[in-house]
């Protein structure tokens, strides 16, 4: 296992990828097809994976599925850090923590609790027993219903020394300036909006120097050749991607409640890999939408 240290200092500017989770015919998931389509993304630099995410339909994961993920993960990642999705009520958080370490896992990615908000006493009790449930590295996602405020982050980097990153979803720019001016180099930060590239340079000035891809997933050198624009300052090419891929995906991703995730798994099947479709309540895109689609990965591919 890579050091909580270690591992906060990897992910601090680098792109980091967030794989699909494919099924098979029954619905359970494809080992095979996972690792295929990991071995090709390979080939490409990336910080880090994290698995069983968003993208990767945690929300629609059992917690032994979750776990064979992050086992067939290890297998071909090689060197790169294994970062998996972790979620669901304190307890179940903590237990699925324990089993994501035991199978290899790296680090966690600790989504937000089921259905009801919180208070921030709540909120943080929980990120606090998920961090001493575990030796590995936590980052907390503000996203949905678990949204932790500056103060308590803080406080909370102070109690836990593997508390070692932060990824915002939210949108709340104010939030993350003050997270970003509180803690400093303390923790490490993380975009985290649906396609950050729309927002990767406004977060930039808030203090964040990288983020999560998803089209990784089936445009990898569009991506990377978007945050090393990013990288380097040069926001002519950003905009130039942002009018000529990114704002075309995006009309394609906003048909429908849940196509963020929807089209990034179409886009894999659309590059030749097995992937089944996405598990309800989310819905694949139609045929018109994977033309569409097919048309826009054919002109950047």
């Amino acid at each position: 296992m890579i050091s909580p240290t270690e591992l906060q200092s990897i992910i601090r500017s680098g792109l980091l990828s967030f794989p699909i989770t494919p099924f098979d015919k029954e619905d359970e998931f494809a080992s095979g097809p996972f690792k295929a389509h990991l071995e090709w993304l390979s080939s490409y630099d990336v910080s880090g994976l994290i698995v069983a995410g968003g993208t990767g339909e945690m929300f629609s994961l059992s917690p032994a599925e979750i776990v064979a993920v992050v086992k067939a993960a290890r297998e071909v990642s090689g060197d790169s850090p294994v970062i998996a999705g972790c979620g669901y009520g304190t307890r179940m958080a903590c237990d699925l923590a324990k089993e994501i370490e035991a199978a290899g896992g790296d680090g966690i990615l600790l989504l937000p609790h089921y259905l009801i908000g919180a208070p921030q006493e709540g909120i943080a009790d929980r990120i606090r027993s998920v961090c001493k449930a575990t030796n590995m590295g936590v980052i907390v996602y503000n996203r949905g219903q678990a949204c932790v405020s500056a103060e308590m982050l803080a406080q909370l980097a102070e109690e836990c020394p593997n508390l070692i990153g932060f990824k915002d979803g939210t949108g709340d720019i104010d939030t993350v300036r003050r997270v970003t001016t509180i803690l400093g180099d303390r923790l490490s930060y993380i975009g985290g909006m649906p396609t950050h590239e729309l927002f990767a340079q406004a977060y930039r000035g808030a203090g964040m120097g990288t983020y999560s891809s998803a089209v990784f997933n089936f445009v990898p050198e569009t991506a990377l050749k978007f945050h090393a624009a990013f990288v380097e300052g040069d926001d002519a090419t950003c905009e130039q991607l942002l009018r000529d891929f990114y704002y075309p995906f995006a009309k394609i991703r906003d048909r429908k409640k849940g196509y963020a995730v929807s089209a990034i798994k179409a886009g894999v099947k659309l590059r030749g890999f097995e992937t089944g479709p996405v598990r309800s309540p989310l819905t694949d895109l139609t045929e018109e939408e994977q033309d569409m689609l097919l048309a826009l990965i054919n002109a950047w591919k």
